[in-house]
């Protein structure tokens, strides 16, 4: 991590040297080699943005079958599509949308899923992706949304969780970076502020699960019972409140 955010994966790793002010920044070691989840969830958000744009009007006009029946709308998910908690956070609405979103992914995604291990940051981000989707649908039930952006926001989350493990700071580099994209989300029209405040509030806690609140360790720890437990909760819970914010709107 930087004062401007994270540094390319290649370099984000690296232990910090100098003064003990250097040193109380977040270090990101590797638990695993490469971060194959981050680059499947990009390829595969380019592929389904691919078939859109085959099946609509032209490459930054997405639409077709496989995008109308995936976005995030409240009375369809009232109906009984409940895959479109999930499926709305591979659809994109134009080239800039896509663009950059799978650019934070990659930044972001990378170094986390090298400190958490593939398994760990697969649940938080597909979490992430469902509490977005809740925060959609209680914020703008009926009106159809799509993106990575909620569980990008939940990538942030667990940023800011492993930075506050490492540090005992909560207030620094991670929290700027939310703090930021925030701004963004509240200053710039037909951005989803319920997704996005969703995907971070599922980031946090199910990253906190894994560490089993404090009193595990995130990079070696073993998940076990309870941290498992903990994530499935989140997104279970994420899946009622969808389910019981649409209800009535079928």
């Amino acid at each position: 991590m930087t004062p401007v955010g994270p540094r390319c994966p290649d370099h984000a790793f690296a232990g910090s040297a100098g003064s003990a002010q250097q040193r109380v920044r977040m270090r990101m070691p590797r638990v695993t080699t490469a971060p194959y989840v981050t680059w499947s969830i990009v390829a595969a958000n380019v592929l389904v943005y691919l078939i859109t744009v085959g099946q609509g009007g032209g490459i930054n006009n997405p639409g077709g079958e496989v995008f109308v029946k995936g976005l995030l709308y409240g009375p369809a998910v009232a109906n009984g599509d409940w895959w479109r908690l999930i499926s709305a956070a591979f659809l994109h609405g134009n080239l800039v949308h896509i663009g950059l979103n799978m650019l934070a992914l990659y930044w972001l995604g990378s170094p986390v899923e090298t400190y958490l291990g593939h398994l760990r940051y697969l649940a938080v981000y597909v979490v992430s992706g469902l509490a977005g989707s809740a925060g959609a649908l209680l914020v703008t039930p009926i009106e159809p949304t799509v993106g990575a952006s909620g569980a990008i926001f939940g990538i942030m989350g667990a940023l800011l969780v492993i930075e506050y493990l490492q540090t005992r700071q909560l207030a620094g580099q991670a929290l700027m970076l939310i703090a930021l994209n925030l701004l963004f989300t509240f200053s710039i029209p037909g951005i989803s502020i319920g997704g996005h405040l969703g995907g971070l509030a599922g980031g946090i806690l199910s990253t906190l699960a894994l560490a089993r609140f404090g009193r595990g360790h995130l990079e070696y720890g073993r998940v076990g019972v309870a941290g498992i437990a903990g994530v499935a909760a989140v997104g279970v819970a994420s899946i009622a409140v969808a389910y019981w914010k649409v209800r009535g709107y079928a």
